[in-house]
């Protein structure tokens, strides 16, 4: 399973990518660069890649999910509920492509300022 690092505000945390088209896209697209916006408890930032809806794209997620929303060509992160939350579940916007997940605990990215810099890369083997 290939690891990256994120490093946002003064946290730094690994994320864990899944076998998808999504994430090998993310994967050419490293290291990126940008800054953070936060809705509800979701980061997310505009990253240099266009991508179409994956047919298992879903707006329910799970909290620590990495996915990729095509409308805003945006990275985000979930970890807690949004606007669109129907709960206390994380719920995107609209349909994500899910392609990793984090154990970054929600108190740790709620420290994450809107803003923020942001960057991701391959983590150290």
């Amino acid at each position: 399973m290939t690891k990256i690092r994120i490093h946002a505000g003064n946290l730094s945390f690994e994320a864990s990518l899944n076998d998808s088209a999504t994430a090998d896209a993310i994967l050419e697209c490293l290291p990126i660069d940008g800054h953070v916006n936060v809705w509800g408890d979701e980061i997310y930032f505009r990253i240099p890649l266009a991508l179409d809806e994956a047919p298992e794209a879903r707006d329910e997620v799970g909290t620590g999910d990495l996915a990729y929303w095509p409308p805003g060509n945006a990275f985000c992160i979930f970890f807690g509920p949004t606007p669109a939350s129907l709960d206390q579940e994380p719920r995107a916007a609209s349909p994500v492509n899910l392609f990793g997940h984090t154990a970054a605990t929600p108190a740790q990215l709620r420290l994450i300022a809107d803003g923020s810099p942001i960057r991701v890369e391959l983590a150290d083997s």
